[in-house]
């Protein structure tokens, strides 16, 4: 029991401590906007503040009322921090804090190759204690499927994480192969730097893109169409714009026409992340399960333990990544978890649909088998990291 009072005085007195900050930078808000500027001397330039600023000046501009300005203005700032949405009706004295999320830094040396061994495996070990209360109960722990982290369903609960429908779905997959992504592991957004998220947010306000708003395929199209053209200076292609279309059937699985905000986000973070940095960089943010996956899906993709697989192969991992999501089909006990080819007692496999792959399996051998260990890394690190929401959704579409 003194553990838990000592965990909520501190509790408390960092909430005390944020309410006061918050206090003070609300009192910064409402100074003039000339005054604001002149204090900052032009420092703020170039960051996300600014950039919240500047999207709070437009709305305040035009014809909205004051209760949709404000909402535009929380929703810029939800953007920026990292923040998701929160419910309507949020009782904060039964609820804990949300976590602040501090976004990551670049280091200098994540451009270099990366030593992943194939041959040494590594261990995969949870965390004991509970990350949101950091005590240990003898009550299950939700484990996260991507990273370390373990939660109890109380604190989630608390925590405004686990609601409704979530909570059954976290209930039945937590403990089993498929399993289950942590809050900061199901929004990939989280993955930005601050330097990269300014770019992010500067392109969708270019856009005129609205931040915790569903889009259409028409909204989509335009969305795509302005940024290729300012980053190419060219208008995009008919092919290009086919890949356009099938990302957005992607991103609506459930094919309601729209595609929901937090998908939309996942998957513009992955492009800007594949646009931004190394492959290397990349590999540096793999957690040890999904390096643990990965080297379970090339052993087995690598039948004949050459070392070496074929391009088809290769493309068959980047597609498996996401079969997790496929609901339609419980009864397969093929996951993501343990990603490999579908065996012939699978229910998929039967019939017909066994000569085919015997089929396939036979041209498959007769092509060159040029892709090794490093490649197989390389050419599926994105899809592994588009994998990580819970969501239905694709966030990056495979090649065909």
């Amino acid at each position: 029991m003194g553990v838990l009072m000592s965990r909520r005085q501190t509790v408390e007195k960092v909430q005390k401590v944020s309410l006061a900050v918050s206090a003070f930078k609300d009192g910064l808000r409402e100074q003039p906007v000339s005054r604001r500027r002149a204090e900052a001397g032009g420092t703020r330039r170039g960051t996300l503040e600014q950039t919240v600023q500047e999207a709070e000046e437009e709305a305040s501009a035009g014809p909205s009322q004051p209760e949709e300005v404000s909402a535009s203005k929380a929703a810029w700032e939800r953007l920026r921090d990292g923040r998701g949405v929160e419910p309507e009706e949020f009782d904060r004295a039964n609820r804990f804090t949300p976590p602040a999320f501090i976004r990551p830094q670049r280091e200098l040396h994540d451009d270099e190759p990366l030593d992943i061994s194939l041959e040494q495996r590594e261990q995969v070990l949870n965390d004991e204690m509970c990350e949101i209360c950091e005590v240990w109960t003898a009550e299950s722990l939700f484990p996260c499927r991507v990273c370390s982290r373990v939660y109890h369903d109380g604190c989630l609960r608390r925590m405004g994480y686990l609601q409704n429908d979530s909570a059954v779905e976290v209930t039945e997959t937590a403990h089993t192969e498929t399993g289950w992504s942590c809050y900061y592991c199901d929004n990939l957004n989280l993955l930005l730097t601050e330097e990269e998220m300014y770019s992010l947010m500067e392109t969708l306000r270019q856009c005129k893109i609205i931040p915790e708003t569903s889009l259409t395929l028409d909204d989509f199209l335009h969305y795509k169409h302005l940024v290729h053209k300012q980053q190419f200076e060219r208008p995009m292609e008919e092919t290009q714009e086919e890949r356009a279309t099938l990302q957005f059937s992607a991103l609506d699985p459930d094919k309601k026409g729209h595609i929901e905000w937090p998908d939309f986000l996942s998957h513009e973070s992955i492009q800007l992340l594949q646009k931004l940095r190394p492959l290397n960089s990349l590999l540096r943010l793999l957690t040890v399960k999904e390096r643990e996956r990965a080297r379970a899906a090339f052993l087995a993709l690598d039948q004949d333990g050459s070392g070496f697989i074929g391009e088809s192969e290769c493309h068959k991992a980047q597609h498996a990544w996401f079969r997790k999501h496929q609901k339609e089909t419980p009864s397969c006990s093929v996951s993501i978890s343990h990603v490999g080819p579908m065996s012939e007692s699978s229910p998929a496999s039967s019939g017909s649909g066994k000569s085919q792959e015997k089929t396939l399996l036979a041209s498959e051998q007769e092509e060159a088998r040029s892709i090794d260990w490093p490649r197989f890394l390389q050419e599926n690190v994105a899809y592994i990291l588009a994998a990580r929401p819970n969501s239905a959704a694709i966030h990056l579409q495979p090649p065909a």
